[in-house]
């Protein structure tokens, strides 16, 4: 039998004092509920320690993303995160970066960056392959790895830190129409991701700001601490990141209506580069017609971190966090009647056994499922702290689970919805639940 999952053996601190930044800066509400819920603890400025659940949520994050990386046919590699300063030379963003390169020497005196985005990496891979054919393309290589920026001002946790984890994918395709059908087919990943998540997302016209490249569009989540400004048409035929518009745009050019102003997270951004980075590289394929032609790019970005805090942010109460159900660290916590209680000698033991029944009936959610044996605290003590931690699902030993046959209070976090169901019953509406 697999060992029950007990809370307090978690290592998740509680109740940290919700400081961490520099005094007097404002705390958003994902940054305030994750240093409350023992999810993150500050270790640096911009930087965080992820503590057990963050982690749990963003490896699940990253199977999901796997899934639709792999279905539009991506190929999952791993750059290191050090990039030689002649790359980035050469592209020219070097200098263009300024202060947000973190940049340091090795010991012979040969300069690198920590790389914050790897477009110079991959064409430079590509490119060493030198017998690249049209029959290879498209190649679509993604990796999801820590990615470094040195922001003069890092505030609101994960939402802008020095130091965050990325899903980047690079594209290289033998023409300008394949590869605006790749950009196509990656968006669309995108959207698929976002809708998975249950996130209400805007998809917007942007900028291509230092990656350069002609094409550009934003994934954002409306936030009243986003930091970008975005005006949408309230039919939804235009969205667009004001930095891309002239000052007299007021209505939509589709249907006329007048355009409204709101704040944005941005959690996704997507390039299409041409032969900006493919040209310096020399990123060249063979084509059908056996001549050399320089590979045509696509960029694409997720923030991991950025969407385990987004998505905190845009569905959480200001009290209680709720999760994008496929990614919440854990799906169910049980909560058994408190010590001494007259419930306890026949409840302590029924719930035990839905606990261990559930994970038999359903093995995918047997990890899933925390067991909360604080009994010296009460019920009501445990279940807030369950709300605020975010579990969808919780089980609890009450009054009824003395009646035969036992009933056990069931609370959907995200519903706000109470339900008394039998062992079978919790069973039955938890096979329902997807984890990725």
């Amino acid at each position: 039998r697999r060992r029950r999952l007990l809370l307090s053996h978690l290592f998740q601190p509680l109740n940290l004092p919700v400081g961490g930044e520099a005094g007097g800066e404002p705390l958003c509400r994902s940054q305030k509920l994750m240093l409350q819920g023992g999810l993150i603890q500050p270790a640096s400025p911009g930087c965080y320690h992820y503590l057990p659940p963050a982690v749990r949520a963003m490896e699940k994050l990253v199977k999901v993303m796997d899934e639709e990386m792999q279905a539009v046919g991506g190929q999952k590699v791993n750059m290191p995160s050090l990039s030689s300063a002649e790359l980035w030379r050469a592209s020219g963003r070097w200098e263009q970066m300024g202060a947000e390169l973190f940049r340091l020497e090795d010991r012979h005196g040969k300069a690198y960056c920590l790389g914050p985005t790897h477009e110079e990496a991959v064409t430079a891979l590509v490119a060493a392959q030198g017998n690249l054919s049209y029959r290879q393309l498209p190649l679509r290589l993604y990796q999801v790895t820590r990615k470094f920026r040195d922001e003069p001002k890092p505030r609101f946790g994960l939402l802008r830190s020095r130091e965050f984890y990325m899903k980047d994918m690079y594209t290289f395709d033998s023409s300008e129409e394949a590869a605006r059908q790749t950009y196509d087919l990656v968006c669309g990943a995108y959207c698929s991701l976002l809708e998975r998540l249950g996130l209400p997302f805007v998809k917007v016209q942007a900028a291509t700001g230092s990656i350069g490249g002609t094409v550009s569009h934003e994934f954002q989540l409306p936030a009243d601490v986003g930091e970008d400004r975005l005006v949408l048409c309230p039919e939804g035929h235009f969205a667009a990141n004001v930095e891309t518009l002239n000052e007299e745009q007021k209505s939509c050019p589709t249907c006329g209506e007048k355009l409204t102003q709101t704040k944005g997270i941005e959690v996704g951004h997507t390039f299409y580069l041409g032969t900006k980075y493919s040209s310096v590289s020399n990123a060249v394929f063979l084509s059908s017609e056996n001549k050399l032609q320089l590979a045509e790019m696509g960029c694409y970005g997720l923030g991991v971190t950025r969407i385990l805090a987004a998505s905190i942010e845009v569905l959480s109460t200001e009290d209680s966090i709720r999760w994008p159900s496929l990614i919440a660290p854990y799906q169910l916590c049980f909560i058994p009647p408190k010590r001494g209680s007259k419930e306890e000698e026949k409840g302590a033991a029924l719930l035990e056994r839905a606990y261990d029944d559930l994970a038999e009936a359903l093995p995918h959610l047997a990890s899933d499922s925390v067991l909360d044996d604080r009994t010296q605290l009460t019920i009501g003590k445990r279940l807030k702290d369950a709300k605020k931690l975010g579990y969808p699902y919780v089980v609890i030993a009450g009054k009824r689970v003395c009646e035969d046959p036992p009933v056990f209070e069931v609370w959907n976090q995200n519903t706000g919805e109470v339900l008394f169901l039998t062992k079978e019953g919790v069973i039955e509406l938890m096979s329902k639940v997807q984890v990725p």
